[in-house]
């Protein structure tokens, strides 16, 4: 079965962020949201919690924990442990309240540019300094800087974030290379945080690797975070998952406040529950079109931008554009919104190494792909 997304009309009586942010003649390819139709098993689950007026706080019942732990066995062969989970409202806060209890304030957190912006506040709102080692690019393409990754563990960085799938350039990290860093990570007692919200949309010429899964090392050195809310575009729901593997970091979890738990959507946690359990072939059709318009971003920036560079993505649905030989600025954002009228993310909020780039989202129509390509080729700075 093939998934559509729904139509500019139907899209534009949306609330959320991407419909909202900019007038209806700007194409919004920027934040990080879907435009495919709600999971039927899901819309289901959340109609059927309203009709039984199920919409109190969030209680002791664990079926969204259970529901990941089986998805994670089935998808990735890795045996998570329920009793090493607890959920809160998103990645977001998953990341920073384990930081919190990992770091000292002044303490350094590495982090590994270009890189989801969010990245720099939340290790500064978790009283951390940020210490950037940034991705090597090579012929081959990006990779995790595991020589830099030593200096800064060596010279005293107590935490590293780290973001497999690695948002914005949709890069799975390899299984020998997250091995690397665990060994590293022990080797100087660096605590791992690793944010692999993007992990059920990696590709199918890809195989995502959790990092708890790699070693005894990287299950004593890490915590992961995990959410439905990419795969499943359920980001205004409000819920995510801590997850533990060894009894150090368990311990450290079980030192979260209660009411960190206790702010988890109620609804949430239903659709978390039906995005794993029920929803998998629907992310699946959803995975097809990503694909399809992966390939067709390829081909489009060929015949009509061939300027702009662009790795295919192995993982998420968002394209890393290199503007850099078109004359288009720092920020290729501005001239794509005003010029175009084309909304993309701009490069330089993923970091230093982001200057000259910007990122598009792809998981929309594939006539709407068309047009955002054709309106950027029509741009004459």
């Amino acid at each position: 079965m093939t998934i559509e997304a729904d139509s500019l009309e139907k899209l534009r009586t949306r609330t959320s962020e991407k419909w909202r942010a900019y007038p209806d003649d700007v194409l919004p390819l920027f934040v990080a949201e879907m435009d495919y139709p709600l999971a039927q098993p899901i819309a289901d689950a959340l109609i059927a919690a309203v009709r039984r007026s199920d919409t109190g706080y969030i209680g002791p019942d664990g079926r969204a924990k259970h529901a990941f732990a089986e998805y994670a066995g089935d998808a990735w062969n890795w045996a998570v442990d329920p009793a090493g989970l607890t959920t809160s409202t998103d990645i977001s806060t998953v990341i920073v309240e384990s930081l919190r209890l990992l770091i000292e304030p002044g303490d350094r957190v590495v982090i590994t540019p270009p890189v989801y912006p969010p990245f720099f506040g939340m290790v500064t709102e978790a009283g951390g300094v940020v210490d950037e080692v940034p991705l090597t690019v090579g012929d081959s393409g990006w990779a995790l800087d595991l020589t830099g990754l030593e200096r800064a563990f060596a010279s005293g960085a107590r935490a590293f974030l780290l973001c497999n799938p690695h948002n914005p350039l949709g890069l799975v990290h390899t299984a020998a290379e997250l091995s690397a860093v665990a060994d590293l990570a022990a080797r100087y007692g660096v605590t791992v945080v690793s944010d692999e919200v993007h992990a059920p949309l990696t590709h199918s010429d890809a195989s995502f690797t959790p990092f708890l899964s790699v070693s005894d090392a990287a299950r004593e050195v890490g915590i992961a975070a995990h959410s439905a809310s990419k795969a499943w575009n359920l980001a205004g729901l409000k819920c995510a998952l801590f997850v533990a593997a060894s009894e150090r970091t368990q311990r450290i979890l079980d030192r979260l406040p209660f009411e960190v738990e206790e702010r988890t959507s109620l609804f949430g946690a239903i659709a978390t529950q039906a995005a794993f359990r029920d929803s998998r072939d629907w992310l699946r059709d959803v995975l097809v079109a990503v694909e399809d318009n992966r390939a067709l971003l390829t081909r489009l920036l060929d015949h009509y931008l061939p300027e702009v560079r662009y790795r295919e993505p192995q993982a998420s649905y968002l394209a890393w554009l290199d503007f850099r030989a078109l004359d288009w600025g720092v920020d290729p954002s501005a001239l794509a919104l005003d010029e175009a009228r084309v909304a993309l993310v701009p490069g330089p909020d993923f970091g230093e190494q982001g200057r000259g780039f910007a990122r598009l989202n792809l998981a929309c129509s594939p006539s709407v792909l068309t047009e955002a390509v054709l309106r950027l080729a029509a741009v004459t700075p």
